[in-house]
């Protein structure tokens, strides 16, 4: 976008290019840890089958899916680097 002096206008977003890039990689992880619950069901529906009960799908599924959460927070919560700063201290 252009100003009426002819100088690009730098767009405001709420968190940088690097918070967007850990948040997509936040979901990814959240995404694999739903991956890990798929399954567990049996050939026959009238039969139980304890693959269900797995430790996949009980324990490292879920840890999974709550580090992807916690992830994501830090990804929110990270203060994003300034390009600017680097040239006002230098000043």
């Amino acid at each position: 976008m252009a100003t009426k002096n002819g100088k690009k206008e730098k767009l405001n977003f709420a968190l940088g290019r690097q918070n967007y890039l850990l948040l997509g990689i936040g979901f990814v992880i959240i995404v694999i840890g739903f991956l890990l619950m798929l399954g567990g069901r049996s050939k026959n529906p009238i039969e139980f089958s304890n693959d269900i009960f797995s430790f996949r799908r009980i324990t490292l599924a879920p840890i999974v899916v709550l580090a992807g959460f916690i992830f994501e927070i830090w990804a929110i919560m990270k203060k994003p680097k300034n390009e600017g700063d680097a040239e006002n201290k230098a000043e």
